[in-house]
Order: C-alpha cells, then sequence, then structure tokens
C-alpha cells in the first residue's frame, strides 16, 4: 500500500498540484461564505454542503478528467488468439498518442473478463476481470502509433470470454 502511495505522488505533475491547491481554495471559500452567512441556517448548510462536496469529489473527479485531457490516447485490439498446447492467450494492439504531449511511459493492460447472456452482467465484468497482464511501453511521441504485443498466461479460462485493452499514460 505504502508503494502504490508513493508511485502515485512520484506521478503528479504541476498541473495535479494547481488541481488540488484550487479545489482546496474553493473549499475554504464555500466554508468562509458559510460561516459568514450563519445567520440565514438554510444558505449556511447549502454553503458547507457544497464546500465539503467540492473538498472530496473535486480532486478525484479532476484528477480523472485532467488525465483524460493531457494524456489523451487510444488502444485498438488487433487480434488475439489462444495458444493450443500452452495455458495462454496472445493479445495484439495499437496504441495511439492522440495528446499534445510526448508520453514518457505507458502501461497498457489487457483484462480478460466472462460473457454472459444477461446485458447488465456482462456490463459489470468489466470491471472485475478475472485475469489482467500489463506491459510498459517508453518515450511515444506525439501522434505516434505504437503496436504491442500481451501474452497474458496461465489462461486456463474455459467459459466465454472477452478481452479488453486499454492505456495509461504520463
Amino acid at each position: 500500500m505504502n508503494s502504490k502511495i508513493t508511485f502515485f505522488i512520484d506521478g503528479l505533475i504541476e498541473w495535479d498540484y494547481l488541481l488540488f491547491g484550487s479545489v482546496f481554495l474553493l473549499f475554504l471559500f464555500f466554508i468562509i461564505l458559510g460561516i459568514v452567512f450563519r445567520k440565514k441556517l438554510i444558505l449556511s448548510i447549502l454553503f458547507l454542503l457544497l464546500g465539503f462536496s467540492i473538498l472530496l469529489l473535486g480532486p478525484t473527479w479532476g484528477y480523472m478528467k485532467l488525465h483524460e485531457t493531457l494524456f489523451k490516447n487510444s488502444t485498438k485490439l488487433l487480434s488475439q488468439k489462444r495458444l493450443q498446447f500452452s495455458e495462454a492467450v496472445v493479445v495484439k494492439g495499437s496504441m495511439i498518442n492522440e495528446s499534445n504531449r510526448d508520453f514518457q511511459e505507458c502501461k497498457i493492460t489487457a483484462s480478460a473478463y466472462a460473457v454472459s447472456s444477461n446485458k447488465l452482467k456482462n456490463y459489470l465484468k468489466k470491471f472485475k476481470p478475472f485475469k489482467k497482464k500489463s506491459i510498459i511501453e517508453m518515450n511515444i511521441v506525439k501522434l505516434e502509433t505504437r503496436e504491442f504485443k500481451i501474452i497474458v498466461e496461465p489462461f486456463i479460462y474455459s467459459k466465454n470470454y472477452n478481452i479488453s485493452i486499454g492505456a495509461d499514460c504520463r
């Protein structure tokens, strides 16, 4: 757990610090407004609730949207093949850097999840794959397309499954 936190903090960029600082200043602003309007109870409670909701939701939602915008990329699954004499699946794909920045590193992950006849279950199972494998690609320049191959092993699942890929870049 400690290594995940230090990895997260080491990966922060200047835009993240600006986001977290502005969220904290907004929180303080609404708390001060809540104190100033303490005579009007409903307005005061509204400002306090707004301040705490900004403090709780702002950094998480802002961080996700900020990185989605700054490090925009798209992945495409080219092929997947289950090997006959080995317990493995070979996943081939490509990733395109659609950002205005060069990526220092991208963590590309292939996730395998079960498939059922129920659409709701299929949607929920995408969030909890039964097998994941990741690779790291380094130094991807603007508008570059990088092809990759991921070998997911051991893969012993015998029922229906789908494989999705995604990339998290810095």
